[in-house]
């Protein structure tokens, strides 16, 4: 077994929040002998081609780069194999292949944002704020076939706050997952964590974490009217739930509970035009706080009074 700063590694990911995990395994000496992200993209105005986060970080501390189009491409195959990895880690990027992730010795790790096996899927702290969780957490599992279901190595919770958006839980989550990996490869290397095989929970009982899409966005006012704010939070900063106003998309990224007798129908707006502006719920008001309309940049609901008439 080789010590923990004489492992080959190779980091997979893109993100910022990859970039923590990275950061992390770099400051605690580990020998992150390439990284692998994906390829530059256009970005702003200009359209300009932009490297990932990741790829700026180890760009800035001399890590080789792999940035392939495809994970079977025979060429990024032969250069992935050329780096003789020992281990290779998981953070915020796509699907493996077989070939990639059961090329190094000690297989691949990855570095999920839930207590797994609850919130399997592309959105785990999304859809854990939505769902009203209390808690949530860190998992580092093997990679293997199905995804996301591998064994575990380490989980470590944390509790989600009752007005904590997706983005607070989100840059919380990416420090202790950064932590959670250099403890958990550092047992590997002493051959002191053993893997175990998830918990097993029914089907119909399993929390499932599946990708955002902008019909997930909409805000559904007829539910009660913590839901509606656990939904606002859940997709806040990133992508943002709406609703619409004048026929114009209305953002809300942060929200209060007023919970008080409703005469109003579901979905109503109610201002003073000057101080706030809420909307009538199944069983109370959601109050809305930052808010953005189509065409126009984020603000607070009184600075969007100032300027809009109802």
């Amino acid at each position: 077994m080789k010590a923990f700063e004489a492992l080959r590694i190779v980091f997979m990911g893109t993100p910022g929040f990859a970039v923590a995990s990275l950061d992390a395994l770099v400051q605690a000496g580990a020998n992150v002998v390439a990284v692998v992200t994906a390829p530059d993209k256009p970005a702003g105005r200009g359209m300009k081609l932009t490297p990932s986060a990741v790829k700026t970080y180890a760009t800035e501390h001399q890590i080789p780069v792999l940035q392939p189009e495809k994970l079977k491409e025979a060429g990024f195959i032969e250069t992935l194999k050329s780096y003789q990895a020992d281990l290779q880690v998981v953070v915020a990027f796509r699907m493996l292949p077989e070939m990639v992730w059961n090329m190094p010795p000690m297989g691949t790790i990855n570095v999920h944002g839930s207590l797994l096996p609850h919130y399997r899927g592309a959105a785990p702290i999304n859809w854990a704020v939505i769902n009203g969780e209390k808690m949530t957490g860190v998992t580092t599992f093997q990679l293997q076939h199905e995804i996301d279901t591998g064994n575990i190595l380490l989980q470590e919770s944390f509790p989600i706050g009752e007005n904590d958006t997706a983005g607070d839980v989100h840059d919380h989550m990416q420090i202790v997952g950064a932590n959670l990996l250099v403890k958990t490869i550092k047992a590997l290397a002493a051959g002191t964590i053993t893997p175990q095989p998830q918990a097993f929970v029914a089907i119909e009982k399993l929390k499932h974490a599946p990708k955002i899409f902008t019909e997930t966005c909409v805000i559904n006012f007829d539910q009660p009217v913590q839901q509606v704010h656990n939904h606002i939070r859940g997709l806040s900063p990133f992508p943002g739930a709406f609703t619409h106003l004048n026929d114009k998309i209305f953002k809300i990224y942060q929200s209060t509970i007023e919970p008080s007798p409703v005469s109003e129908v579901p979905g109503t707006v109610v201002s003073d035009g000057k101080t706030f502006l809420k909307f009538a719920c199944k069983d109370g008001y959601l109050v809305t706080h930052n808010i953005q309309l189509e065409g126009k940049r984020k603000m607070n609901v009184e600075e969007f009074l100032r300027g809009y008439k109802l």
